[in-house]
């Protein structure tokens, strides 16, 4: 969740007592369609995650990337016999998946995104187990078994992140229900067991309501995930690919083998927490920028962080000077103003941003290529009004060292593939509210759509209300 780096700690308890092949879909949300949002909390969410068949799977996607609307995505999904349906935020920069459950301390009672919270209870649930110190998940988890490690004793959690908000509690065994791939557009209930978090107490943002969701869907790279241990369980490959649509909104998202579009990849760097990959170069308007050669390798946080569950993009300093130089080098008589203290925005009248600012262009291993226009990495806030979403990403750690990392505002309107089995990521344009092609293990081909599922409509026209004001405030402040 956090991009700050995120600490995984499990720990041994005795003192919680608690009687507990294909392609697969999903249900998602945007986590902030039809909200109220500023500025400052999108880049806030930002600074958090700084810290964070086999079957096909569909999971279905809502909201957009646009930073003035909407943020990160969320999903819905059955846990426990009988199924109860369950609000998770879907982040690739974290593993577990983990929810709210009954006599947890601090955890919200309410949402303001208009969804109604469930708590888990391993109790209610016919198929539930709670997970033991000494059970092979736990071990292989935590490196070994613990000293003091009996069987009556529960495989603890705790999650903390960069901003200082953490969740704990104790893993359980469960099934998690899914919509699984069975022809063209078409789904049905699928099923499989799985061990994730049953949250005990939550801290800091994870204990408010603004926010609030049921709980935190990983989609990293551990064996603890929710999609290796499918995997593993023979349920699915271990293959992911999301399309978010910021034009319409939603998108699509799938778990398995992508056969249509055609994508080309770059090896992901080793040994990394998150999916990084090896930035070459960037060219702004066709030329490139003279750059260190080191400035994309800072020791142990290799490579470039490809992220869809962050908002902005996020660059080193030297990079984000070079950057801002050349493409405002387009523009001499553009007056910038600063919005709520981070955001360099500016007032435009000379018609479409494409026809006035360069394309920018990001060059990775392996010949693959990310293209960004002037649209994208722009975002409007009013009719006459932009904002970059370019930032300086040593600003975004407690360290300040540089990081680079490329979210929603550039990651949008592109198929975006992790083949995990082949330790791959790729991308290509694409319009995400038509279909893919996901194969099954039977060699057959079907099409996944596109999903948009929409929020209350009264929190939507609160989120406009809230967001027509800060165009206000920013217009008097481009005319004082």
């Amino acid at each position: 969740m956090d991009l700050s780096w995120l600490f995984l700690l499990l720990f041994l308890g005795d003192s919680l007592l608690v009687n507990v092949s294909g392609n697969i879909v999903f249900p998602v949300q945007h986590k902030f369609k039809g909200r109220e949002r500023n500025l400052s909390a999108l880049k806030a969410h930002d600074v958090r995650r700084h810290g964070r068949f086999l079957f096909d799977v569909d999971l279905e996607l809502g909201g957009n990337g646009q930073p003035s609307e909407t943020g990160l995505y969320f999903a819905k999904l059955g846990l426990g016999s009988p199924p109860k349906n369950y609000y998770v935020q879907v982040d690739t920069g974290s593993d577990i998946l983990w929810v709210n459950c009954v006599g947890c301390k601090s955890c919200p009672k309410k949402s303001g995104l208009g969804l109604d919270l469930t708590l888990y209870d391993p109790k209610s649930s016919s198929t539930s187990s709670l997970v033991a110190c000494d059970q092979a998940f736990c071990t292989s988890t935590y490196n070994g078994q613990l000293s003091g490690c009996r069987p009556d004793v529960l495989c603890q959690y705790e999650v903390v992140y960069g901003d200082g908000s953490s969740t704990s509690g104790y893993f359980v065994n469960d099934n998690v229900q899914f919509d699984r791939v069975t022809g063209n557009l078409q789904t049905a209930p699928g099923n499989g067991s799985i061990i994730f978090g049953c949250g005990a107490k939550q801290s800091g943002e994870l204990g408010t309501s603004s926010e609030a969701l049921d709980g935190i869907l990983g989609f990293g790279q551990a064996n603890s995930s929710m999609l290796s241990q499918l995997a593993s369980a023979g349920k699915v490959k271990k293959i992911f690919a999301h399309c978010l649509d910021n034009v319409n909104g939603g998108g699509i998202f799938a778990i398995g083998e992508v056969v249509k579009p055609k994508v080309n990849t770059t090896p992901l760097v080793p040994n990394q927490a998150h999916y990084n990959v090896v930035l070459k170069e960037i060219e702004v308007g066709g030329d490139n920028l003279s750059l260190p050669s080191d400035v994309f390798d800072n020791g142990f946080r290799k490579g470039t962080i490809i992220d869809s569950g962050t908002t902005l993009a996020y660059l080193p300093q030297v990079v984000y000077g070079e950057l801002m130089t050349k493409i405002l080098a387009q523009q001499p008589g553009l007056k910038l103003r600063t919005v709520e203290q981070q955001f360099s925005c500016f007032q435009y009248n000379s018609g479409n941003v494409d026809d006035g600012f360069p394309t920018v262009k990001f060059y990775f291993e392996g010949s693959l290529s990310l293209t960004v226009y002037p649209h994208e990495y722009l975002f409007q806030i009013s009719d006459n009004v932009w904002c970059f979403g370019w930032q300086n990403g040593g600003d975004q750690t407690k360290d300040g060292k540089d990081i680079t990392l490329l979210g929603d505002l550039v990651l949008s309107n592109k198929l975006v593939l992790y083949d995990l089995e082949q330790q791959t990521i790729g991308w290509t344009e694409y319009n995400c509210s038509s279909s893919i092609k996901v194969k099954d293990n039977s060699g057959v081909a079907y099409s996944v759509g596109a999903h948009n599922l929409s929020s209350a409509s009264t929190l939507i026209i609160g989120r406009k209300l809230t967001f027509l004001l800060l165009v206000i405030a920013t217009l008097l402040s481009f005319i004082n």
